[in-house]
């Protein structure tokens, strides 16, 4: 008589768990979306600043900063949907047209000696590797969470429970990464005076 009930308890304790597996990992790709999100969105605050400083020296190139009002605007709905392939799009489309400004800068003396603009860019640039990592978290999340509803017994639980595949990001393309310049990759001058 006490060996069902241990076996029944055992059941329901392993079911429990397996439930609480996956919703945890569930609220972890969400926080991950959430702070792809919050990436993009400070992102593109520091747009403005970084166009105000470069701004003279670019009158020449209009649909630049098309382009940017536009990616900007793709941020604010992608964030409002918190969904991974509108997220994905807005930074393909932010990071194309950054790259476009960072190839204008690094060809024109005047902004390449300004300070501002400098230290916006690596404000950027710092931000561009904090949106590819919470990147590689969403994707790692997204593969252990398919792994572990596609495996047995999650191919017969997860249904039960009402949890479904999730769907990854797109790797970005070749036009979609941003280069990196020469200069950019020197190691940086630390003067203590």
């Amino acid at each position: 008589m006490i060996i069902p009930i241990i076996v029944i308890a055992a059941i329901v304790f392993y079911l429990i768990a397996f439930f609480n597996g996956l919703r945890t990992t569930e609220v972890q790709i969400g926080a991950a979306i959430q702070e792809i999100g919050n990436q993009l969105k400070r992102q593109s605050q520091l747009i403005p600043n970084l166009i105000e400083s470069v701004k003279g020296y670019m009158k020449h190139e209009k649909g630049i900063f098309e382009d940017l009002t536009s990616a900007r605007k793709m941020i604010d709905q992608a964030i409002a949907s918190q969904d991974p392939k509108s997220i994905d799009a807005a930074q393909a489309l932010l990071t194309k047209t950054m790259g476009s400004i960072r190839v204008i800068a690094e060809s024109n003396p005047q902004i390449q000696a300004s300070n501002l603009v400098g230290n916006m860019m690596e404000e950027l640039r710092d931000t561009a590797d904090k949106i590819m990592y919470a990147r590689r978290t969403f994707i790692d999340l997204s593969a252990d969470f398919n792994v572990k509803i596609s495996t047995i017994p999650g191919v017969w639980l997860a249904p039960l429970f009402g949890f479904k595949k999730k769907s990854g990001l797109e790797t970005p393309q070749d036009s979609h990464i941003t280069s990196v310049s020469e200069g950019e990759t020197k190691n940086p001058e630390v003067k203590l005076n």
